[in-house]
């Protein structure tokens, strides 16, 4: 989205033409910053053939996975229910990869039996797989090494205390249990959080990934996860994909020399590929001055974007209806009966009950993680896509709500 002679617009389109076309609340992605995250990560491993595997729970609409594997990305689920959206949007089980979390063993079973490529990320999964397949079946392991990285705790997930992946300590039992099954390994994986800023973070998990890997003879690619940040205002700190993509290659490069064999190199961006690519337009229900604060009260609210509540997550607010007004401090906040807040204490142009306002930054975890709460309706979607505004999901109604309840007589 940008300001071209004082109006908002996303592909040439104004701002308030997609609103007042589909209505508010609304999630709105342009495809072209999509295509451009893509490219911009091939070009920062263009010393490597990089294997982009789009990590999915960011945002798994029909529409937006179909472009991503236009733009030539594979695709990382961690749920059934993703693998089966993935194939819906035209991923081959072969570019789809499953890596769940603490799940019963009959998921991971039904994930072979669509023959996607599997990781497992504790010993008891993997016990059992051995059991059931020996070595007719690859997967791959997810481990833990060990560091914590990323912006908030909560989506740190490479510590000692996280539940996610093997620890780097019980590689003897890991080792012990794939020789007893023969179990074919062909991946390594790890994935240390969100909005990793330092490169070192990445060369040290690659140190650790390439000293477990001299234990594995028939690997076929090595996983780096992701956790690409990218700026939620100006002057944040971001990744430098282009630093990190040319020391991670090199000493990938180095070490596939060493371990014999040419390895793949992938990586699993999520938020990196579609965050920027997403706004949320909100409608100013009410403007409320109190002694202390001035609230501007919108039509949505922790329901449909709970990153601010959850993460303390910044999503940069402008008033795409009076660009030209003069600024003045408000408190958005939302209508679910709670605290609600999406940005306090910001300076925007002075705002009038009835204007538009966009929160950037909401492609990546805003719809995916939306919900019903206060038995609100989610909004609808729309992609601008070669300069038209295009729905990808309907809003939805109160039937939606209702369709899986069962009345009974009480």
């Amino acid at each position: 989205m940008e300001l071209l002679d004082g109006t908002y617009s996303i592909q040439g389109l104004p701002v308030l033409d997609i609103a007042r076309q589909f209505g508010t609340p609304l999630y709105v992605y342009d495809a072209n910053k999509i295509a451009d995250q893509i490219k911009s990560l091939r070009n920062a491993f263009s010393g490597t053939d990089v294997n982009i595997k789009y990590a999915a729970k960011a945002l798994t609409n029909l529409s937006i996975l179909k472009l991503i594997r236009k733009n030539g990305a594979g695709i990382e689920v961690v749920s059934l229910q993703e693998a089966h959206i993935a194939l819906k949007a035209g991923f081959t089980p072969y570019e789809i990869v499953f890596t769940p979390s603490g799940v019963d063993f009959s998921e991971i079973a039904e994930g072979v039996s669509m023959g996607l490529g599997i990781n497992l990320d504790n010993l008891s999964s993997l016990q059992k797989f051995g059991e059931k397949y020996k070595g007719t079946y690859p997967c791959g392991i997810r481990l833990n090494p060990h560091i914590l990285a990323g912006g908030n705790y909560k989506i740190s997930t490479g510590h000692s205390n996280s539940k996610f992946g093997i620890s780097v300590f019980q590689l003897p039992q890991i080792r012990e249990v794939v020789d007893k099954y023969g179990i074919q390994i062909h991946g390594l994986h790890v994935h240390t959080g969100s909005e990793i800023t330092e490169t070192d973070i990445f060369l040290k998990m690659a140190e650790i990934l390439f000293s477990v890997a001299n234990d594995f003879p028939d690997l076929k690619f090595i996983d780096f996860g992701s956790g690409f940040k990218v700026a939620y205002k100006e002057g944040d700190m971001v990744t430098n994909v282009y630093d990190v993509g040319l020391k991670l290659t090199k000493i990938f490069t180095d070490f596939c020399q060493h371990y014999g064999r040419k390895l793949e190199l992938w990586i699993e961006p999520g938020k990196y590929i579609v965050s920027e690519s997403g706004t949320l337009l909100v409608t100013a229900n009410i403007v409320k001055s109190t002694p202390t604060v001035t609230f501007v009260g919108v039509n949505s609210g922790l329901n449909h974007l709970i990153r601010p509540m959850m993460y303390d997550s910044y999503h940069h607010i402008l008033n795409v209806s009076n660009p030209k007004g003069g600024n003045k401090v408000y408190t958005v906040v939302g209508y679910i009966c709670e605290t609600d807040t999406f940005g306090a204490d910001r300076k925007l142009n002075e705002v009038r009950e009835g204007d538009v306002l966009a929160l950037k930054n909401a492609g990546a975890y805003g719809f995916s993680m939306s919900s019903n709460y206060n038995s609100r309706l989610r909004p609808a979607e729309v992609l601008v896509i070669n300069g038209e505004a295009k729905l990808i999901r309907e809003r939805e109604t109160l039937d939606d709500i209702l369709k899986h309840q069962v009345e009974i007589d009480v």
